[in-house]
């Protein structure tokens, strides 16, 4: 698929990875739609693509409020069209033991990350499907597939996201819907504050926003399905799927899989 003159909306766009991706599409010639929370946060982002030379737009809405996303859809409609490309990015964490997190918390993770995923998906996916080529691209996380202790909310909705992409490609293949092609991204840590004080497992590092931001282009230019980063990451799934469970655990916790939040102090946000 070719990304230029593509329209290609974010959500959680307004820094962070969003702010990254956002970039990332507008450097290969894509129409970014920039959406975010806050509304300070938007119009520097599309200031700054500007900046660079290239068009982008913005939009704010809270991805837990179905009635904003509709609304930003139908002016969105209005101004520019329907879209080809929507990256689901908007997420959070709250680290520490389950039990001494309030429940607040916990169910908030699972409303931003996994509920609110699905309604933006929800609502934009006519658009998708009508579209001659499009792409729908979630960003999950390494977590999706690794169990990851002292961030058990965060892990289970990003298992949660996971698993939607899934299903939903294999429903849009039986009805013949193969121009939308659904990819996940399974990122390790990523250095935007969000994980601040986690320690990387050994064998990988801390990746940057910008690394990322590049295979998820590559991964909506190609139609990738799955794409989990980095490559050692990648290896270590690999081989862990093919092993009883119990050393697959054994071996996460020597290579420090499970230990990696206990000095987390990162910032919640989207």
């Amino acid at each position: 698929m070719q990304l230029a003159g593509k329209r290609v909306l974010i959500t959680g766009a307004g820094h962070g990875l969003g702010r990254a991706i956002a970039l990332e599409f507008a450097r290969v010639g894509s129409a970014v739609i920039v959406t975010d929370r806050e509304l300070p946060r938007v119009e520097s982002v599309v200031a700054e693509i500007f900046g660079m030379g290239f068009h982008a737009s913005g939009y704010a809405f809270d991805v837990t409020q179905a009635e904003q996303i509709i609304a930003v859809r139908e002016q969105l409609h209005r101004d520019h069209g329907p879209i080809d490309v929507l990256v689901n990015n908007a997420g959070t964490v709250f680290g520490g033991e389950f039990g001494s997190i309030p429940l607040d918390r916990h169910l908030a993770t699972i409303a931003i990350n996994l509920s609110g995923l699905i309604a933006v998906t929800h609502a934009f996916l006519p658009d998708l499907i009508a579209r001659p080529e499009s792409r729908l691209v979630n960003i999950a996380s390494a977590a999706a597939v690794l169990a990851l202790p002292l961030a058990s909310t965060y892990a289970a909705s990003k298992w949660g996201v996971l698993g939607f992409s899934e299903s939903l490609r294999e429903e849009l293949r039986q009805h013949g819907q193969r121009h939308l092609r659904v990819s996940t991204i399974c990122p390790s840590y990523i250095s935007t504050g969000l994980f601040e004080g986690v320690k990387p497992a050994r064998l990988t590092s801390l990746l940057t926003p910008e690394y990322v931001a590049k295979a998820v282009c590559r991964a909506a230019e190609r139609g990738s399905e799955f794409v989990m980063l980095p490559r050692s990451a990648r290896l270590l799934y690999s081989v862990a799927s093919l092993m009883p469970r119990s050393l697959c655990s054994f071996i996460c916790r020597r290579l420090g899989v499970t230990t990696s939040m206990t000095q987390w102090r990162g910032r919640a946000g989207r």
